[in-house]
């Protein structure tokens, strides 16, 4: 990986990582397109894309870290004193808002985890690079996205969020280890079908996805210094800095977007891109496989 890819990919990945458009499936394109680790065989490419992925999403992690980084320190602070307190069996001990936070995002990471573990060599194969697949998540979570849209009350905010809300959207962040699916947009769609407001569903959703990117970057590592190409390291530390740096923007940019604006131009574009990349692979324009 040359640093020109480096950057081109670690642009894509900032932009598409917290807007619900599908990272994933922009950095696979974003791989075809420079020819990311062309000449080698078709599994070890897939496999070394997977890998380079993963540790690109670390700068889109160290952006959530940073953007939140006062909500993360509370729920921590809370959820030790508050726990501490209730095994000191103190009298008025009981969990604060932030506390309960922190429980929250552990039972909505459980699925994901749970299903990532079980499924990670299908996860890491070609299988998951095939435009075919990617296509069609991005339509049909487009569509999951508009029927929330409907029919989600988004009637509560964060200090309303119980076990139902951390469930439902840990469930739907499932999809999102299919390829074309979003974790943001996925997690999102999860929030607003379980009643929550438009901001409150892409904020539990950036939460939700620190244990995720971490857990999918970390274990990455260690399979990307074994596969990736010697001298390459350099280039893969510059996109996930470039990565960071435009994630962080893009938090910003979506919380205020959601605020005063439904889902509806990314459900448009998703459903575009998805149709138009069907659409090419039926005529034959591009190959299904990376």
């Amino acid at each position: 990986m040359t640093i020109l890819q480096a950057i081109f990919l670690g642009l894509v990945q900032g932009l598409t990582e917290f807007i619900p458009v599908s990272s994933t499936a922009h950095l696979v394109f974003a791989a075809r397109i420079v020819n990311l680790y062309g000449g080698v065989d078709k599994t070890l490419q897939a496999e070394q894309t997977t890998a380079t992925i993963a540790v690109i999403q670390l700068g889109t992690l160290l952006a959530v870290l940073i953007y939140f980084s006062r909500d993360i320190i509370n729920i921590l602070r809370a959820f030790g004193a508050d726990h501490i307190a209730i095994l000191s069996r103190r009298e008025d001990a009981k969990l604060s808002r932030d506390a309960w936070l922190g429980w929250l995002v552990i039972i909505g990471s459980l699925p994901v985890g749970i299903v990532g573990l079980l499924f990670k060599e299908q996860i890491e194969g070609p299988f998951t690079k095939n435009l075919w697949v990617i296509a069609t998540m991005m339509i049909v979570v487009g569509v999951l996205m508009t029927i929330a849209e409907f029919v989600g009350k988004r009637d509560h905010g964060m200090t309303q969020l119980g076990i139902g809300d951390a469930l439902a959207v840990g469930s739907a962040q499932v999809l999102s280890l299919i390829p074309g699916s979003s974790r943001s947009g996925s997690t999102i769609m999860g929030g607003l079908f379980a009643g929550q407001t438009r901001e409150t569903a892409a904020r539990f959703s950036f939460l939700l996805s620190i244990p995720a990117i971490a857990a999918s970057g970390l274990l990455e590592l260690k399979e990307a210094i074994e596969k990736l190409p010697a001298g390459s390291y350099g280039a893969l530390a510059v996109a996930t800095v470039v990565s960071g740096a435009v994630g962080y923007a893009s938090i910003w940019f979506l919380l205020r977007f959601l605020r005063t604006h439904s889902t509806g131009v990314f459900i448009v574009y998703r459903v575009i891109v998805g149709g138009l990349i069907l659409a090419a692979l039926s005529l034959g324009y591009m190959s299904a496989s990376i």
